[in-house]
Formats: structure tokens, sequence, C-alpha cells
């Protein structure tokens, strides 16, 4: 056996990094948005990072195998809260390896209440 690779009875899990930093900015675009907030998400084999729910956030990203434009599918607007039409977008972004894939995500919500409502708590940060 060489001597760099694992072991051929390590679980998978422990060898596919989850590792998120998330952004949000006030603007349309992550490069002309004036930045407000970052947060990190490691979803490898516990949750941790500065994310204030780390745990459900990366329970929604399994549900969606990771496909971050799938998160709005997982709830409606369970909470109820009404969202106003007003434009005021947001834009948030998303860098890292979800399961040893590559992510470089970027989405503009019209404004807050649409980000907490339809990015589930990946994106309530």
């Amino acid at each position: 056996m060489p001597a760099h690779s694992a072991p051929a009875s390590a679980p998978a899990s422990l060898y596919t990094p989850s590792a998120l930093a998330m952004t949000t900015g006030r603007g349309e675009k992550a490069a002309t948005a004036t930045p407000e907030r970052a947060v990190t998400v490691n979803c490898a084999y516990t949750t941790s990072g500065t994310h204030p729910d780390s745990r459900q956030a990366c329970a929604d990203l399994d549900r969606v195998n990771g496909g971050l434009g799938r998160l709005a599918t997982l709830r409606g607007n369970e909470s109820g809260r009404p969202c106003t039409r007003e434009y005021n977008p947001i834009v948030v972004t998303v860098q890292g390896v979800w399961r040893g894939t590559r992510v470089n995500y970027e989405h503009t919500f019209a404004n807050p209440c649409f980000k907490e409502t339809q990015g589930a708590a990946a994106f309530a940060f």
C-alpha cells in the first residue's frame, strides 16, 4: 500500500470535505455589493462554524444534495412572515467545497425577507 493512500475501511465522509463560506451584501452583484456579513459552515463529520444554526443549515443542504438553488423548494414561507414587494436587493455568495465538489454560488434576492424565507436555514444569517 502506498504511504499516502487512505485505509480501505475508512468511511468516505472523513475524506470528502464539506466546508462553505457564505456572505451577504447589499446590492445586485457580489462584485459591487456592500458587504454585510460572512459566516462559515462545516458539514463534514460534525457540524460547526460561525453560522447561527449550522446544524439545520447542514441538514437543509443535505436534503437538496448541496443544490443551493433548490433550497427554496424545502419550505414555503413556513414562518407565516409576509414579505413586502419592495426592491432592496441582497446578494448571497457561497464558496467552498460540498461533499468533495467545488462550490461557487451567487444569488440576488429582492429583499432580506425573501432571503430568509426562500433560502431555508442555510441563508438565515
